[in-house]
């Protein structure tokens, strides 16, 4: 199976050297000197990591056989992709690949059925859950503990505690008259209490 584990940025310097954005929770893994990567765009793969350093909090790495900088930045928007044994689990039991979460059933914490997971989506500041809902619509969901406190693989499902909003509630408030003397109280309460007082611990 392949992951993609980092797309190319930058070319940094004028030896080949490159920015990564890192896309994996292994990159001294995944990203060490030695590791063959394909990718996408396929025509400028496979290519072998030379060597890889920290450079102002930003992974720099450099391919066999590109030497210069107009090498590097021709690479620029690349995507890097692992070859991973499907049935391999990441060693941090909080951590997971998109391909076991996705088609997951997402639920909230009162087992409310929002839909299944469509897809991870790897963005620079965090990961976000693309949930396709069950009226056909589509909601992303910050991969975080706070909101998504529970992975159960072997139930098959996510458990989400959104804060309100996150999934499209609309709250409206009734407000009384103004001016009206035997004016009823119409208004209800459409939020969701989200109980959790903390110690619920994410499987992420």
């Amino acid at each position: 199976m392949q992951l993609v584990v980092a797309r190319i940025g930058r070319a940094h310097g004028i030896k080949g050297d490159v920015t990564v954005e890192v896309r994996t929770d292994e990159p001294e893994l995944r990203l060490a000197p030695g590791a063959v990567l394909a990718t996408d765009p396929p025509t400028v793969g496979p290519l072998t990591i030379a060597a890889g350093r920290v450079h102002s909090g930003r992974l720099l790495l450099r391919f066999e056989g590109v030497s210069d900088r107009t090498a590097a930045e021709a690479l620029r928007n690349t995507l890097l992709i692992a070859e991973v044994d499907p049935d391999e689990s990441p060693e941090d039991p909080e951590e997971f690949y998109d391909h076991q979460l996705e088609d997951l059933e997402v639920v909230t914490v009162d087992g409310t059925v929002v839909g299944r997971i469509e897809s991870v989506a790897h963005l620079p500041a965090q990961d976000l859950l693309v949930v396709r809902r069950e009226d056909g619509g589509e909601v992303l969901i910050p991969f975080v503990g706070e909101i998504v406190p529970k992975i159960d693989l072997e139930a098959q499902r996510a458990v989400v505690d959104p804060p309100p909003g996150l999934l499209g509630e609309d709250v409206e408030e009734t407000e009384e008259p103004e001016e009206s003397e035997e004016s009823e109280e119409t208004g209800a309460d459409h939020g969701r209490e989200r109980g959790r007082d903390g110690g619920q611990e994410s499987s992420r």
